[in-house]
Parts: structure tokens; sequence; C-alpha cells
């Protein structure tokens, strides 16, 4: 389970109650993000490095299937493709294949324009740091109905944005999914994060399924109990899936 902005590793909690009487859940809290981090960007090469030995320590022995939400998204996505041998399946919630060309001609200016300035507001305020990166962090996150506490909005966490922009993690490649992939989006949103060629694409795949749900960006914790039936639902289908086709 893989968490994205601002959250920690505690965002999953719904989910791991809900899951864990049928999987093994892991998750973990990124660099920077803890309580009391300290000022610091991460390459994308650490942060992958992080996710590998996390999933090698825990399961050595199978792929695992990732949940991953936001920047756990951007960063998962770009596990499974140079761990294809450690990922099983994906369940992407709300970040498909934003800033591909399809996605970006689709939202046109106007959403092009809101995810540069938002982007660009992060990133500086990282950059200032201290009390006005704080105040500034804080009061985007006011505005966007963002589910974390105030006291857990720091600048420290805005690092993805910073690096994105100064162009570190310019080696990531556009997602395509190599395996069974379900795909979770909020509707009530400005601007998607993905297109809809994407997902039309992903859905006519076999094994794949894409679900739009009523909620922004934060679908698991805005409708949890909803949420968790579709994503049991598809991995219990998946798996019956997988062994008829191994049966057969």
């Amino acid at each position: 389970m893989l968490h994205g902005w601002p959250d920690t590793a505690a965002m999953w909690e719904p989910q791991v109650a809900a899951l864990s009487p049928y999987f093994r859940c892991v998750r973990f809290t990124w660099p920077g993000f803890e309580t009391g981090a300290a000022r610091k960007e991460y390459s994308l090469d650490e942060l992958l490095g992080l996710c590998e030995r996390v999933v090698r320590e825990t399961s050595p022995d199978r792929p695992v299937t990732l949940l991953v939400h936001d920047w756990g998204c951007v960063f998962g996505y770009q596990f499974a493709q140079r761990h294809p041998d450690l990922v099983a399946r994906v369940i992407g919630v709300d970040i498909g294949d934003g800033g591909s060309k399809a996605h970006l001609d689709e939202i046109g200016l106007k959403g092009k324009l809101g995810i540069v300035s938002y982007q660009l507001w992060l990133a500086a305020a990282w950059k200032i740091g201290g009390g006005i990166g704080e105040s500034m962090t804080r009061s985007f996150a006011k505005k966007a109905g963002v589910p974390v506490a105030p006291e857990a909005l720091t600048p420290e966490k805005n690092y993805p944005y910073y690096s994105t922009w100064t162009g570190k993690y310019k080696s990531m490649k556009p997602f395509r999914p190599a395996c069974p992939m379900l795909f979770i989006y909020g509707t009530r949103k400005p601007f998607m994060f993905h297109s809809t060629a994407w997902a039309a694409e992903l859905k006519s795949k076999a094994g794949c399924q894409v679900v739009a749900m009523d909620t922004d960006h934060w679908p698991m914790l805005r409708q949890p109990a909803q949420f968790n039936d579709i994503v049991i639902g598809w991995l219990r289908g998946n798996a019956l899936a997988g062994l008829a086709a191994a049966a057969s």
C-alpha cells in the first residue's frame, strides 16, 4: 500500500481493516512524510529502492499486489515497470496516465493551468520552507479539502513536486500495465488525472477493470465501504480467473 501527498501509511487504515482477513497488508510512510521529517529531496532511485527492499523482505517468494494512490501511483507505476517480476497486480487510485499528451489534450488549457498552478505552489512552498512554506501548504490543502489534520501539513512533504519541476524525475516512463489492473477514480474533481482513452484501453484488457466513484481525489476515505467492496471483489475475481487459467 503506497500513499501519496500529503498522507502517511495511516491513510490506509480502513483498507487494512477490510482486507487483512483475506490478505497480508504491508504499508510504510515515504521518507520526508514522517512527523518531524527533515527538509530533504529523495531521488526516484532512492524511493523505488526503498519499495524494492520492502517487497523483497515481506514477500520473498512471490510477487505482490500494489495498492497505490496519488504520488504512490507515480512511484508504484515506475516500480512495477522496473520490476515486473515483483508485481502481480496493480490497484491504482485516481492517477492514470496523468501528464500524457492524451490527458493534457483532454483537460484543455484550464486543466493544464490548474495542474501547473497547484504543483508550482507546493514546489515553491518546499523551496521556501519554514513558516511561510507551511502556511502556503496549509492554505492550498484547505482550499482543496485535503482530509489531513493541519498540523500534518508540512512543507517537507512537498519535495516530489519540487523534484518534478526541477527535472529530477525526468527518467520516469509512461505507465503501460503489463499485469492485471484495477483503476478506481473519483469524478468530483476540477479535472481528471487520466485520459478517457487510457481508461478505455485498460478496460478492454483481460483481467482489468475501471470503476468511477462519486468522490473527490480520496475515494478510499470518502466512501471506504464501497471502495473496499470493489477492491475485494476484483482481487477475488482476478484470483479465481488465474486459477481457472492455470487449471486449463
